[in-house]
């Protein structure tokens, strides 16, 4: 790769674009009014995805950029639990009728802070309100540290049939330094106990970016973590926005490594996991061949969510917990983050829906665009083209057809192979919101 293109490109500040538009353009115009009609108008012969956010966690480690926080007594568990199954009645009496759920995914935090009982509790009254496919994929995010036999008995009781495991980083000096000390057996125990119980479906969360992170270390993790066979891999660009999240101020940034080590450390991960025969799925997940996701890349039908680069075509997903956020076909509903005021709304009989968005015909335009060149590396402009819809875009194009980055093909635009890992950039062209790569509020295009 060109040195000149990295040093241009790879330290501009752009979003993820797991949505369009993103939360950033959230207002509080739109709110728990419209979350209510939105789930009333629900189409029960539409399947749909469900996300249930559980924001707590043991302790808080350094680099977190979720809406988490340290849970200190287990009765503040137990209350949230509550509201969070007070929510899904409220919300489960405005559908019209039982909806069908394909996908059901539990994050956070620690979702599996819950328990078995506690998690069998929320799916109980779920199930109340929507009914579960044959072959729903019930996934859960897991803290490696905190999986005993006892939860993984518990996991498969209650019908989880993929789980995501946060391993970050093998190193020890980079878990020192990101407050997450979780040694390679303790990783390979969690695994072998999910695995006992045939919960074979697992996947393994990495960063790079981190403090004292090096790419020679990082390959020996992509080589531990390889070794370990999960279904998938994603490794995600630590976001360090310290002004944001004030735990990050415990990073110690003369340890982060700029935007050319990163770019190469990303680069690093990608060779590691393709040379042991995963393929790659977009610009930072890898899965093993037979995977739905690995087959999805293939064959175009791959698509992006809250949750990264996924098979779920489902254009309905419903939230629930403080943060979380749903869509509709109508919008965007984002429930309050803070907890306080999230549990406060519930306990009142009301939404939580604090802020969301109301789509437009222009916002489903670009958010094809967007998500045919995350998913595709190419879209072609034909489908919406007038002779000047896009010109001011294909003006903001040209510096990245003259470094090469990206090809015109009468009205198509397609990402060339050195011009991959800067999709991100390419997709901002798109976004009306944002042109120039220089909003602080989002992570590093690599």
């Amino acid at each position: 790769m060109n040195e000149g293109l990295i040093r241009r490109y790879a330290g501009l500040s752009v979003p993820r674009y797991t949505s369009y538009p993103t939360a950033a353009e959230f207002s509080p115009a739109v709110g728990a009014s419209a979350h209510e009609k939105w789930l009333k108008q629900a189409d029960p012969r539409e399947p749909v995805s469900i996300y249930l956010h559980v924001p707590y966690c043991r302790e808080l480690c350094h680099y977190c950029g979720c809406h988490a926080k340290a849970l200190r007594r287990a009765d503040v568990l137990a209350d949230y639990r509550q509201a969070l199954e007070a929510e899904i009645r409220l919300a489960g009496s405005l559908l019209s009728s039982p909806l069908r759920v394909a996908r059901l995914h539990w994050g956070g935090g620690t979702p599996s802070l819950l328990g078995g009982e506690g998690l069998a509790s929320v799916i109980d009254v779920l199930q109340r309100y929507v009914m579960f496919q044959d072959g729903m994929e019930h996934a859960i995010e897991l803290d490696p540290r905190h999986v005993d036999a006892g939860l993984a008995r518990d996991l498969a009781r209650i019908g989880i049939n993929r789980a995501s495991l946060g391993v970050q980083d093998l190193d020890p000096a980079v878990q020192r330094a990101i407050g997450r000390v979780q040694p390679f057996a303790q990783v390979e125990h969690a695994m072998a106990l999910l695995r006992e119980r045939e919960l074979a479906d697992l996947n393994v969360d990495l960063i790079h970016g981190l403090p004292f992170q090096t790419q020679d270390s990082i390959r020996r993790t992509c080589a531990q973590v390889a070794d370990l066979k999960p279904s998938r891999v994603a490794c995600y660009g630590y976001a360090h926005m310290p002004e944001r999240k004030r735990h990050q101020r415990l990073i110690d940034t003369s340890a982060l490594p700029g935007p050319r080590e990163r770019f190469l450390q990303a680069q690093a991960v990608a060779e590691a996991f393709r040379a042991r025969g995963y393929v790659a799925v977009g610009i930072d997940h890898f899965a093993q061949p037979g995977d739905p996701v690995a087959q999805a890349a293939q064959d175009g039908t791959l698509h992006r969510n809250f949750q990264g680069y996924t098979d779920d075509d489902r254009p309905v997903l419903i939230g629930f917990g403080a943060s979380s956020i749903s869509r509709f076909h109508e919008g965007f509903a984002q429930n309050a983050t803070d907890i306080g005021a999230y549990k406060e709304a519930v306990g009142r009989g009301q939404l939580a829906s604090a802020r969301g968005y109301r789509f437009s015909d222009q916002d489903e335009m670009r958010g094809a665009i967007i998500e045919s060149l995350m998913c595709r590396w190419s879209v072609d402009l034909g489908e919406w083209d007038t002779p000047d819809r896009f010109a001011d875009e294909r003006a903001l194009l040209r510096p990245f057809i003259l470094d090469g980055l990206v090809r015109l093909q009468g009205t198509r635009v397609v990402m060339t192979d050195e011009g991959r890992p800067f999709v991100r950039l390419v997709a901002a062209v798109f976004d009306e919101f944002r042109h120039d790569g220089r909003d602080a509020r989002f992570s590093k295009a690599v």
